[in-house]
Formats: C-alpha cells, sequence, structure tokens
C-alpha cells in the first residue's frame, strides 16, 4: 500500500475515533444535563421563580462549556501523545484553537497530522452548533428572555396589539 495512502487512512481512523468519542461525550453530557435541569424546571412556577430560572440557564452554560473543555483536552492529549507538539499546554492551546475554528496558524502539526486537525475543525463546529441549539431550546422553555413589553396587554396596545 502507498505511504500516502497509509497516512491518509490513518488519520481518518483516527479523526473518526476521536469524533465518536467527542460525540458520546456531548451527548451524554447533554442527557445529563438535561436530566438535572428537568428536575429544577418542574419546581419553577412561570413569572415568578426568575432567579431559579437564572440558575437553570447558568447551569445549562456552565455545563456546555465543561463538555467542551472536556471535547478539547482530549483532542489534545492526543495531540501531546503523538508528540506532534512538545508540551500538553501547546497542544491545549493548538487544540481549542482548531476546536474553535481560529486558526492562528502559529503552531502547526506535520504534514501527516493536518487532516486530523482539520477534522477536529469540523467536528468542532458541529458540536458548538449543537450546543447552540441546546442552550436556545433551555432558553425558550424557560421563557426567562420574554419581557412583559413583549406580551399584547389586555386593552389591546403593545406587541402588535394596534394603538388606538
Amino acid at each position: 500500500m502507498d505511504q500516502e495512502l497509509l497516512t491518509l487512512l490513518i488519520n481518518l481512523a483516527a479523526a473518526s475515533g476521536m469524533v465518536a468519542l467527542t460525540v458520546i461525550i456531548h451527548f451524554a453530557g447533554l442527557l445529563r444535563l438535561s436530566h438535572l435541569m428537568s428536575g429544577a424546571h418542574a419546581r419553577l412556577k412561570t413569572q415568578t421563580e426568575r432567579m431559579r430560572q437564572a440558575l437553570v440557564i447558568l447551569l445549562a452554560v456552565f455545563g456546555v462549556f465543561a463538555l467542551h473543555t472536556i471535547e478539547v483536552w482530549s483532542y489534545a492529549f492526543f495531540f501531546w501523545r503523538l508528540h506532534e507538539i512538545e508540551t500538553f499546554e501547546a497542544a491545549l492551546y493548538f487544540s481549542t484553537v482548531t476546536f474553535a475554528t481560529l486558526g492562528y496558524g502559529d503552531l502547526v502539526l506535520s504534514e501527516r497530522w493536518r487532516l486530523f486537525a482539520a477534522i477536529e475543525s469540523v467536528n468542532g463546529v458541529i458540536l458548538v452548533g449543537w450546543s447552540t441549539a441546546f442552550l436556545f431550546t433551555v432558553t425558550s422553555r424557560l421563557r426567562l428572555l420574554e419581557h412583559e413589553w413583549a406580551e399584547p396587554r389586555r386593552d389591546g396596545i403593545g406587541a402588535g396589539g394596534g394603538g388606538r
């Protein structure tokens, strides 16, 4: 088998494994967060428990951030163990920049593993998008961001109710 093809297959296999790992981490984490929040949400009374609603949203945000941290660290550990990047701190920096698709370019991998890093970027975009959808759903369900001025008044004034 050609060396270039073998390198490509190794990259794709390793990247597929990491994508599977991070998707499972993300899925399990979001399930756990949903479970934690469902108990808190069941105790909330509409329009009266603003502080608890805010705490549920903060739990969701910090929980999602923790999931992304675990995922980025997983990639960093992989790069570091491959000896592609000298220190774990540098690997963590590279992985964070790659996962977030910033791609500064001050640290680069060898040609052998650059496809793997590109796949980390795509994975990061998908997982951040999934997290955004999750946070939007949490916020929507709690209705915390609704304002009284957005709700129609009984007298027909406000929120598209016309005026006079």
